[in-house]
């Protein structure tokens, strides 16, 4: 549908006598042969133009040149642009300009040069222009400086890129000191390609990140976040991860992760290596789609193990480093800025990832609270992982799984039998005892002892009869 709404623009602004193009990642993923996500379009046609041909559109992005066509509402009526337009698009190469969270825009964006880029982001000034290469040639990457012309199916390279697609290489257009000045977020962008597509990065272009890797800091945190997040959750985390190892960028924005490597651990558990190697084949497992708070548990869970290591006599331990790795995992979660429900839930999957391996001995009580964390299915989801990027059983795993579905889901979180006001109506003065009484009369519940308010009034008096 939008892929059609996108040509049917192309050819409403040639019928207008202008030039107009699909460009950027969507080009490079038909001629890859995958599904886009989104579709942008490229004209000569100067946003003024575009919106008086477009009557519905939002020009969030005019004074670089870019309008969003929305989809018709016939075609999608359940759209709301205005709330949803929000997010920086990186993935085609043209910044700076904005996205639907909800995908039923086109981007039109009209050809243009940048002059200068002194906040290593934006462009100081943006000139437009009646010629589709010199659009193309500020762009990022090659591969993503492709036109198409969908009306014949013809395809413009002014920069080699159909080359570098078929040889499998990231290559940034022009000298790449010069294109990652302009944006420094760009060197991340060329591992996450590199890593999404399985290509390589051109030499000259791993150089000058290697070279400019420490400038990556003037970049904002939620953009550095938002391109590692996809790095994780796009299928191919491992070997991003290795390429931000050699690219010197993982010393930069994840120095934490950084010290996993060589971090030696106890054979006879983890046969697989030292805590970085554990930690890469952990995300090398992560599904497809993985949710992003799972994907950062999983990178994080052992973040603790290079603090704590020490060889005892018996064998090599970590003593306490799931303490140390949930305080070293909000300190991450904060210098990215992300949200508190995110770093609650990040937190929480290193907090428990351990709790696994003493649920068969759990009481009734215990094991209910357990499972009944916030999205539990993402905790059981980190431990299979875990297990399986080391020794590889699963008999916790599968013990988990089967006492849950033996435990009727309305026992799991009952309603309270008694609450704070039956302990004041029984002549219980407030305080740090109530917590207590409730708390052991809602384990009694959950193991079965306690099944009405009367057992439950009962069991108090017996067993708190000191009411202050």
């Amino acid at each position: 549908m939008l892929k059609d709404f996108a040509i049917s623009i192309v050819r409403t602004l040639r019928d207008h006598g202008h030039k107009a193009y699909l460009v950027g990642g969507c080009v490079r993923d038909l001629l890859l042969g995958r599904e886009p996500a989104d579709y942008d379009v490229t004209t000569d046609a100067t946003p003024e133009e575009v919106m008086r041909i477009f009557p519905e559109t939002y020009a969030v992005g005019a004074q670089f040149g870019v309008v969003l066509v929305p989809l018709p509402k016939e075609l999608d009526g359940e759209r709301d642009v205005a709330s949803n337009v929000s997010s920086v698009k990186n993935d085609g190469g043209d910044e700076p300009c904005y996205v639907s969270s909800k995908a039923n825009v086109v981007e039109v964006a009209t050809f243009r040069s940048d002059l200068g880029y002194s906040d290593g982001r934006h462009p100081d000034q943006v000139r437009f222009s009646k010629d589709p290469r010199e659009d193309v040639e500020r762009r990022d990457f090659t591969i993503n400086g492709l036109l198409l012309d969908p009306l014949t199916d013809e395809v413009l390279d002014f920069v080699g890129g159909r080359k570098d697609l078929d040889a499998g290489i990231i290559r940034t257009i022009g000298d790449p000191e010069h294109r990652f000045a302009e944006d420094k977020l760009r060197m991340l962008r060329a591992v996450r390609f590199a890593a999404r597509f399985n290509y390589v990065i051109e030499p000259a272009t791993l150089r000058a990140i290697q070279k400019l890797a420490s400038q990556i800091d003037r970049v904002s945190r939620e953009r550095v976040r938002d391109e590692l997040t996809k790095m994780l959750t796009e299928r191919h985390a491992r070997r991003a991860f290795l390429l931000l190892d050699e690219s010197r960028l993982l010393h930069e924005v994840l120095p934490e992760i950084e010290k996993m490597k060589g971090v030696e651990q106890p054979p006879q558990f983890h046969p697989e290596g030292d805590v970085f190697v554990h930690t890469l084949l952990l995300l090398d497992k992560l599904p497809h789609p993985c949710p992003a708070t799972l994907a950062w548990g999983a990178l994080l869970h052992d973040v603790g193990k290079p603090a704590t290591f020490r060889v005892a006599p018996d064998r090599i331990r970590f003593d306490g480093h799931v303490d140390v790795g949930v305080k070293i995992a909000e300190e991450v979660c904060d210098r990215l800025r992300f949200s508190n429900d995110d770093t609650d839930q990040i937190l929480a999957l290193v907090a428990n990832h351990m709790r696994f391996g003493h649920a068969m001995r759990m009481s009734e009580s215990t094991f209910k609270k357990f499972v009944r964390m916030p999205r539990f299915e993402e905790h059981l989801e980190l431990h299979r992982l875990d297990c399986l990027a080391s020794y590889g059983g699963l008999t916790s795993y599968d013990f988990t799984r089967e006492r849950i579905a033996f435990i009727p889901p309305e026992t799991i979180r009952p309603v309270p039998l008694i609450t704070g006001d039956d302990l004041i109506s029984a002549g219980y003065k407030p305080g740090p005892l109530f917590k207590k009484i409730l708390g052991a009369v809602e384990d009694g519940q959950l193991e079965g002892r306690l099944r009405s308010r009367e057992d439950a009034l009962a069991f108090v008096a017996s067993d708190f009869p000191d009411k202050e």
